[in-house]
């Protein structure tokens, strides 16, 4: 283990930037793209949040690296500044980072497509569209392995040190899941919890295979994952968390997102993204039918960056339509509605919940 962490650590300073991809989150984000030895690479860099260690904040004014004065005016000052604080090392128990740190390497174009700046387009999936275009396209994304990474964690051959919670594997039948950090949380700060939730089953791909005849099933789930994740942070009461899945997910394997109520909304929380694991089990609950009445039979808008678009196609009809994008379906005006998003909303839109995303 030691090992493979030393390696990973000495990716990083190996990078070579090549160009800005794309600057967001009010600029605490940027995402490069570069090389590590001649193999494409992406370094995400994030500010992180504060420590609130007493040592950490009392040393924070004397050793600021740099400061740069914007103003003064009467008892107010402002200024630009450099951290120079943190003198631990990594190995320490008290280690502090300025910077959230993400490497895909080697990378892929569709990686450099999601990571950049892009447009984003509101689109309604019909059920037509699903069952015609989006469903085939789930398959084959199924078949060629991209889901192997998930099933490594499932099956304790990857990630073991990073998994909070999970039921004894096998055992627990279609209950059986586990839940881990989600990419993006520090795993110190818990008011920004963000853990994912995989489940063992592999019949649900997404929200679309779920049907009236899960609704004890995701209500079930959504009390263990709640109870777990209390019992892991004794400090988090019930009603401070969120349960939540992506449409469209990133990857194609039924996947719970649990957050901190005072996790700051971004894109991957927002309108068109981000479904309440509540609101999908009122939905099938007021569905007409048996049940068999599902997710599969009803319109779904959700927003769709235009790069990444060109990743989400599909073999449609013949493999010279494999390079058209959802956003070429979309536009057709006899399937849906098209409306261009507030800019505020540019950037990738899909989830970025772990290493193994697209």
């Amino acid at each position: 283990m030691a090992d493979v962490k030393a390696n990973a650590e000495a990716l990083v300073p190996k990078f070579k930037l090549d160009r800005v991809l794309n600057q967001d989150q009010a600029g605490r984000r940027i995402s490069l793209y570069g090389s590590i030895d001649e193999n494409p690479a992406l370094l995400i860099l994030e500010r992180a949040p504060f420590s609130t260690s007493q040592k950490y904040l009392a040393d924070v004014p004397a050793q600021l690296a740099q400061v740069q004065n914007l103003g003064a005016n009467d008892i107010y000052h402002w200024y630009m500044g450099r951290s120079g604080a943190e003198t631990t090392k990594p190995d320490d128990s008290d280690f502090f980072a300025d910077l959230k740190i993400n490497l895909i390497y080697p990378c892929t174009e569709a990686h450099v497509k999601k990571y950049s700046k892009q447009g984003v387009r509101f689109v309604t999936e019909t059920p037509e569209i699903y069952m015609n275009h989006i469903r085939p396209y789930m398959l084959s994304k199924r078949e060629q392995g991209r889901l192997n990474w998930v099933f490594n964690i499932i099956e304790g051959r990857k990630e073991v040190e990073d998994v909070i919670y999970r039921t004894k594997l096998g055992e627990a039948g279609d209950e059986g899941f586990l839940m881990l950090p989600d990419l993006n949380w520090d795993r110190k700060t818990l008011d920004a919890l963000h853990l994912l939730a995989l489940v063992e089953r592999r019949d649900i791909w997404s929200l679309r295979d779920l049907r009236k005849k899960h609704i004890p099933w995701l209500q079930h789930m959504k009390t263990r994952l709640i109870n777990a994740t209390v019992k892991t942070y004794p400090s988090i009461e019930p009603d401070q968390l969120k349960l939540y899945v992506h449409y469209q997910p990133t990857y194609y394997h039924f996947h719970i997102h649990v957050v901190h109520v005072r996790l700051e909304a971004g894109a991957t929380q927002a309108t068109g993204k981000a479904v309440g694991l509540e609101s999908i089990m009122e939905t099938l609950g007021a569905m007409a039918g048996d049940d068999e009445a599902g997710m599969d039979g009803i319109a779904m808008s959700y927003t769709l960056g235009e790069a990444i678009s060109t990743y989400i196609c599909g073999p449609f009809n013949t493999v010279a339509q494999e390079a058209q994008t959802i956003a070429a379906i979309f536009l057709d005006s006899t399937f849906v509605q098209l409306l261009e998003v507030d800019s505020g909303f540019e950037g990738a839109v899909f989830d970025k919940g772990s290493a193994g995303d697209i």
